[in-house]
């Protein structure tokens, strides 16, 4: 296999995103260009849609946007029937959600997680009766705090009340299971560069045929981010827009490498690596006195990222810094939590062995931070 220019291992760079690339996924964007309008490409982009449906498990559609992930987070709003929106917001990522909502002009309520919880399914039942919301927006898996969010119930819950759920999975899809059909899921869009282990720059995402319907009859949902014309344009394995190619090459390789691995083994592999890494923040505070912890408690914790707290002295910056001494990278916190805690990315093509070495680094890290 062909290393990457520093001749590092794979498996040192377990930032919650962008996530660590192997070489041969790279190495696929550097493919000749061909033209986006013409066969070759539709041949690319039909197996492109056989393995993305595979990965959310749907036999609709997959929208590809040559974007970030909020890219389609706007999408979704804008192309959602006119009135009010119910953000849920328990971290960084879901208050990014609120704010698009309210950018596109959409009176917003918000329901008020703690950081680090999962939303209370009772407290979002009753949220959703007292008012008539168009759309809920909610975030699957939080990466600034690791907190994951049954969303599956909490779009049953939506649907009961004729209110549409947009969930971002931007950490959750192709690390944790997902059922877009079976669950009667609404809109759920992921980013290329979290659990797929893509470069950044690809948003994928799928509507349900309901969300379809209303999207057709909404006004001012923009141009570029028209869902109805990728809707129509996926039918003919085409994209409406300039498509970026080298990422999909990428995808294309990355998408085999998946079916080769099976999504059941994918999600496997995650949920060991979170638990390897939730037993690791015990042992350590058990063994070493450190007062470390997961952030989010037992039931409610992510598969893909974990968001250690740290004790009094010891800052998130520093730690991410003193393990990069180390020769690994993780993620200071984020947002309000970025001096108190610190983030593993245990999402991808990582692997318990090289995540052990990491969290090795880690624990070499605390130390030395402890002892100054």
């Amino acid at each position: 296999m062909t290393m990457p220019a520093d001749n590092k291992p794979f498996g040192t760079f377990f930032l919650p995103g962008p996530t660590e690339v192997r070489p041969e996924v790279l190495l696929a964007m550097t493919r000749p260009m061909i033209a986006h309008r013409g066969k070759a490409f539709e041949e690319v982009f039909a197996r492109i849609q056989s393995g993305l449906r595979d990965v959310f498990r749907t036999a609709r559609p997959v929208l590809v946007s040559s974007s970030s992930a909020t890219g389609l987070m706007e999408a979704s709003v804008r192309c959602a029937p006119p009135g009010p929106v119910l953000a849920v917001v328990n971290g960084a990522f879901s208050e990014r959600f609120a704010h698009i909502a309210r950018s596109c002009e959409r009176e917003t309520d918000v329901l008020t997680v703690p950081l680090g919880r999962a939303v209370d399914l009772d407290e979002l039942r009753t949220r959703l009766r007292a008012r008539k919301y168009v759309a809920m927006t909610i975030v699957h898996s939080e990466t600034s705090t690791g907190a994951l969010s049954d969303v599956r119930a909490a779009n049953a819950l939506a649907r009961a009340q004729g209110t549409l759920c947009l969930v971002d999975s931007v950490t959750g899809v192709a690390g944790t299971p997902l059922f877009f059909d079976e669950w009667q899921m609404d809109f759920v869009l992921t980013g290329s560069q979290k659990a797929l282990a893509l470069p950044p720059g690809l948003a994928v995402g799928v509507a349900s045929t309901e969300y379809m319907r209303t999207a057709s009859e909404a006004k001012g949902r923009g141009l570029y981010f028209d869902l109805v014309e990728f809707e129509a344009y996926a039918a003919k394995n085409q994209t409406p827009n300039t498509p970026a190619l080298p990422l999909l090459y990428a995808l294309d390789v990355q998408l085999a490498r998946i079916a080769k691995e099976t999504m059941d083994a994918r999600w496997a592999r995650h949920s060991a690596m979170a638990a390897q890494t939730w037993k690791w923040v015990d042992d350590v505070a058990t063994r070493r006195g450190i007062a470390i912890r997961v952030l989010a408690p037992e039931g409610e914790r992510s598969a893909t990222v974990t968001a250690v707290s740290l004790p009094a002295g010891i800052s998130g910056v520093a730690m991410a810094a003193e393990v990069a001494k180390r020769g690994f990278v993780i993620g200071a916190g984020y947002g309000k939590l970025r001096e108190t805690t610190f983030r593993v990315g245990h999402m991808g093509d990582h692997t318990p062995d090289r995540l052990a070495l990491c969290l090795d680094a880690c624990e070499d890290a605390l130390g030395t931070l402890a002892q100054r």
